[in-house]
């Protein structure tokens, strides 16, 4: 029962680790366009600036949570071993 349940963990953990890369690699993707200081910006230039960064924000806060659940699976992972090491020994 124990080993099905670090299998579980092992396949969670490495699944969130490859969700929170695929998130950081797609808020990284979209590049915002550099603005000359010879250009006049009006609201909706600002606009599209404030979304890009929003945008950006939210896959990251996405992808923490992703590597947090992946460090999380690991941790329980761990001490799922350590508990059956100690079931075998006694």
């Amino acid at each position: 029962m124990l080993h099905a349940v670090t299998l579980v963990l092992d396949v969670a953990a490495i699944a969130a680790a490859l969700v929170a890369s695929w998130l950081w690699y797609r808020a990284g993707q979209r590049q915002t366009r550099r603005i000359s200081r010879l250009e006049v910006l009006d609201a909706a230039d600002l606009n599209r600036v404030v979304t890009a960064i929003n945008r950006s924000a939210i896959l990251n806060k996405r992808a923490a949570l992703a590597s947090a659940f992946s460090a999380a699976c690991f941790a329980l992972r761990f001490a799922a071993t350590l508990l059956i090491d100690l079931v075998e020994l006694g």
